[in-house]
């Protein structure tokens, strides 16, 4: 039953857009493709120069590589890591990512999974946890953006690469789940524990994420079930009011009003924040790649029912006093 399970939850969670949206072609500037091997130019796509964005190939660990798009956003802070969903590429969310930089005031980082768009290899559960970590690096050592300067943000399937990568960075500014899911098997299934054959255990894994975590989901979701939103906000340790979008859906909550005001708020918020400190010596990027999103570090996770989760020591962040100051014990 758990070889079948697994298989089915995969295929739930992997449709890459066939064919690609958009190409990718190599700089127009022979100087430009000497001085630096992985920019790439995106074909099929509003004029990027003009827009301050920029492409690349990532390796992998795995051995893929994935194409990412920056935005760069004058003056902005802080810096968004968004994780897209399913049935989608860079292509198809290329003029969001440059609204959502623009509207947000951040400078924004994209990427395809393997398997997707125009990155290389098949996508699986593992290819996505390298390929945020090779995503994550480039911000680190290409673009000289700090941990504490990043928040992550995930999209339905997205938020499996998300929160993989949360759950092992100790001085994240925030985290954005939008229509996320608690694991794989629950999207089909009503279980109430974690098995050993399921994919994205984000409900064993947001209780290890330290920094503030913004949840939104539509309340008419029929794909991802609201309930799987609200089990990861109650679970959160450092919980942002969130926000259930009435009548929203799966593929819709872009278009309501309260989707980008709630949003604009959260990150201006985070922005006055002081940022979470670790207090550890070792607190600058994931753990050691050879057990990043492993099988091992998987199964040494106690398996969790929701309901047996202690709650007293959560905390709750007053929208209106998000400084670290006047934190409340939930």
């Amino acid at each position: 039953m758990g070889a079948v399970a697994s298989t089915v939850a995969a295929r739930f969670a992997f449709f890459p857009p066939t064919p690609p949206s958009y190409g990718v072609e190599p700089p127009p500037s022979p100087a430009a493709a000497a001085a630096d091997s992985e920019v790439v130019e995106l074909s099929g796509v509003p004029v990027s120069r003009a827009r301050g964005v920029e492409a690349r190939r990532l390796p992998t660990r795995r051995g893929t590589e994935v194409v990412a798009m920056y935005v760069r956003q004058p003056g902005a802070r802080l810096t968004l890591l968004y994780s897209h969903g399913n049935a989608a590429d860079l292509g198809q969310m290329y003029e969001l990512f440059v609204e959502l930089s623009a509207h947000l005031n951040v400078n924004l980082m994209g990427y395809d999974y393997s398997g997707y768009g125009q990155s290389s290899g098949k996508p699986s559960e593992q290819n996505t946890y390298a390929d945020i970590e090779a995503v994550y690096r480039c911000l680190i050592e290409t673009y000289g953006v700090s941990e504490e300067d990043i928040i992550l943000y995930g999209q339905s399937v997205g938020s499996g690469p998300t929160l993989d990568l949360a759950s092992r960075l100790s001085n994240l500014r925030a985290v954005v789940l939008h229509s996320p899911i608690s694991s794989g098997i629950r999207v089909m299934y009503p279980v109430k524990h974690t098995y050993w054959f399921d994919i994205y255990k984000n409900i064993d894994k947001i209780p290890l994420v330290k920094c503030p975590v913004l949840v939104i989901h539509g309340t008419a979701d029929e794909v991802v079930d609201c309930s799987h939103g609200r089990a990861l906000w109650e679970l959160s340790k450092v919980k942002y009011e969130p926000l259930w979008v009435k009548g929203g859906n799966h593929c819709n909550l872009e278009l309501y009003p309260e989707y980008i005001k709630h949003l604009k708020r959260f990150v201006t918020a985070i922005e006055k924040s002081r940022p979470v400190k670790d207090e550890s010596p070792e607190s600058s990027g994931p753990s050691d790649p050879s057990e990043t999103g492993s099988e091992s570090a998987e199964s040494s996770r106690r398996s969790t029912d929701i309901r047996d989760k202690p709650r007293g020591q959560a905390l709750i962040i007053d929208q209106a006093r998000i400084d670290g100051r006047n934190l409340e014990v939930a």
